[in-house]
C-alpha cells in the first residue's frame, strides 16, 4: 500500500510539472523505465483533461483571475510571438521543460491549435522529454545528483 502511494505521488506530481517524476522515482529507487511511463502518463492526463475542459477552464480561470490584467503584456506579447513562429510544435516543444502540462495546453487551446494536433505532439515531446530527463538524471554523474542534494 505504502509502495502504491508513492507511485499516485510521483503520478500527480507530474501531472503540474514533469521534473518531478524523473527525481522522485530516482529519490524511491524506481527502474528509469517505471519513471518515465509515470511521468508520460501524468502529463498526458493533464493534457487531456485540458483539451476536453480547456475552453470551459480557460474561460472561468480568465475570468476569476485575471480580471484586470492588461491584454497586452511583455510575457503575452512573448507567448504571440513563439506561437506565431513555430506554432503548435514550438508549445508541445516548450511545455514539458518550460512551461508546465496545464500551461502549454491551455495556451495551446488559446491560440486556436486544434486538440487533435495538440494531443499527438504534446504526446511525442512528452516521451522524448521525459525519457531524456529520466535517463539523463538516472545516469548523470554523481556530482550532479549531489548537488541537487539526492545521495544514494
Amino acid at each position: 500500500m505504502e509502495e502504491a502511494m508513492v507511485y499516485i505521488t510521483i503520478y500527480l506530481l507530474c501531472m503540474v510539472k514533469i521534473i518531478f517524476g524523473p527525481t522522485m522515482g530516482y529519490a524511491a529507487g524506481f527502474h528509469p523505465l517505471v519513471t518515465t511511463l509515470l511521468t508520460i502518463t501524468g502529463m498526458m492526463t493533464t493534457v487531456s483533461i485540458f483539451s476536453v475542459f480547456g475552453e470551459r477552464l480557460r474561460h472561468t480561470a480568465f475570468i476569476r483571475f485575471f480580471k484586470f490584467k492588461k491584454v497586452f503584456s511583455k510575457k503575452s506579447r512573448k507567448f504571440v510571438t513563439l506561437w506565431k513562429k513555430y506554432g503548435i510544435i514550438g508549445i508541445s516543444f516548450l511545455t514539458p521543460i518550460l512551461l508546465s502540462p496545464p500551461g502549454g495546453a491551455i495556451l495551446a487551446l488559446a491560440f486556436g491549435g486544434s486538440r487533435k494536433q495538440m494531443f499527438v505532439y504534446m504526446f511525442v515531446f512528452s516521451v522524448l522529454w521525459s525519457f531524456l530527463l529520466t535517463y539523463g538524471f538516472y545516469y548523470s554523474s554523481d556530482g550532479v545528483r549531489e548537488l541537487m542534494g539526492f545521495h544514494k
